[in-house]
């Protein structure tokens, strides 16, 4: 005999959740320009839009649904994505760009009511096994966003220090980590890298028997460059083991050690004044902390010449600041626990008033954005070596957060720019009238 309770409980849960998700996918996914498939843990597969979907959303457990509803953080998304919860077939890119839909969508109560009805219901199919190499806790965090020296490295270590192997699968032959820079859409990686490299030196005004440091000079791209190409003096400096490693075995093969030099350190670390003819910084203050710009500009300052160059190469952001946001999260807890980026005209603003001049600047967002795409491409192409060196919640987290970059350059939400700059009142700057030398 059935006790009434127990009949109305069954009831309850036996009611049509996949007829309640898909009334309210079908209005969440109303007005998306996408045309998007969504299959769902049983392999029922609802679709949207008017044509052959361009992604599919595989949703491989009932309790994701739940988890999404209840919590509201859309970054549990990218943790299904991590951990094989969720996964993406078709175009990645088409799926990437769904955030601002879903960021704008603005259900009725109603609606929200109904939701929140269907996640009561929704139970998970499994208990999934989260790898810590894809999390880090919220006290971790806090730790590495004030930027000493002991959480700088291990910061750079948690990103630059997953394996070398690793990273030789997707990046160019030189192991360049930044933007590179095409003369054509149809430039191979390794030829804008090479590319990239020369512009710099080009810019930088190298000359034979000069000293030229690099701050975070990664797996020695530059330094090695500079010096083979261009005759000077370099010496590049990193917090990474596994790029210093790397650097100092590169520098030994080329036949380099006379003129070329690289050590673990830190910024802050570098001693001496009026030391280097010319200075970089490729991909690297980013890390540094917007409180911390200041003083990392200053020490530039302090280590440069009279009329010595300066070109800083970084990432920037539409607004000011390193606030809260989806996007700032995402990257600090997954990626780069210490980045932090900030308007072109704040960088610029910084670097004013620790007494550069700005000489030159240039913009490289559509750069960023293909260089991105073939890394993205060349990873796919190698996932099953790329799966030998790391975990898959590893090889995914590359994954997303390579095209999401991707699309955050297309959009125009971030930037990168190259600021060349020197010491201001060092008397006159030895620099052509014209850009021309740079293209010759």
């Amino acid at each position: 005999m059935k006790m009434p309770g127990h009949e109305r409980q069954s009831t309850i849960a036996e009611l049509p959740s996949k007829g309640r998700i898909r009334q309210i996918m079908q209005r969440v996914f109303r007005d998306c320009p996408a045309n998007l498939a969504m299959r769902l843990w049983d392999g029922e597969e609802l679709r949207f839009g008017t044509g052959a979907p361009d992604a599919t959303l595989v949703f491989r457990d009932p309790g994701l649904f739940r988890e999404l509803i209840l919590s509201r953080d859309p970054l549990r998304l990218a943790e299904a994505y991590f951990h094989d919860r969720l996964d993406v077939e078709g175009d990645l890119y088409t799926a990437l760009r769904l955030k601002d839909h879903l960021l704008s969508l603005n259900l009725s109560a109603v609606e929200k009511a109904a939701l929140l009805f269907t996640a009561l219901f929704l139970r998970s199919a499994s208990t999934p096994t989260h790898a810590a190499a894809a999390t880090r806790e919220p006290s971790a965090l806090r730790a590495w966003r004030r930027h000493s020296k002991g959480a700088n490295r291990r910061a750079i270590a948690f990103h630059y220090d997953v394996s070398n192997a690793f990273y030789k699968l997707w990046l160019d032959e030189r192991m360049v980590y930044s933007c590179a820079y095409f003369e054509t859409p149809d430039d191979s990686l390794d030829l804008a890298q090479c590319n990239k490299l020369e512009h710099i030196c080009r810019k930088l005004r190298l000359q034979p028997g000069e000293r030229l440091l690099d701050i975070g000079c990664g797996w020695g791209a530059l330094i090695c460059w500079a010096a083979s190409r261009h005759g000077v003096q370099a010496r590049g400096i990193t917090l990474s083991r596994e790029q210093f490693d790397h650097a100092r075995n590169r520098i030994r093969e080329a036949g380099l050690q006379d003129r070329v030099t690289v050590e673990l350190c830190d910024y802050r670390e570098l001693r001496g004044e009026a030391c280097y003819d010319k200075i970089a910084s490729v991909g690297m203050f980013e890390h540094v902390g917007i409180a911390n710009l200041p003083l990392y500009f200053s020490t530039v300052q302090r280590l440069l010449k009279p009329g010595g160059l300066f070109l800083n190469h970084g990432i920037t952001q539409e607004t000011e600041g390193w606030g809260r946001t989806l996007g700032t999260r995402f990257i600090n807890r997954y990626v780069f626990p210490d980045g932090e980026l900030d308007t072109v005209s704040n960088v610029q603003g910084a670097m004013e008033r620790t007494g550069f001049e700005i000489l030159d600047l240039e913009a490289l967002r559509p750069h960023y954005a293909l260089t991105l795409r073939h890394w993205v491409r060349r990873l796919e192409a190698r996932k099953a070596e790329a799966l030998r060196q790391v975990p898959e919640s590893v090889y995914r987290v590359w994954h997303l957060y390579m095209a999401a970059c991707a699309v955050q350059f297309e959009q125009g939400d971030i930037g990168v720019y190259q600021i060349l700059g020197s010491r201001r009142g060092s008397g006159p700057v030895r620099l052509p009238l014209t850009r021309r030398d740079l293209y010759a």
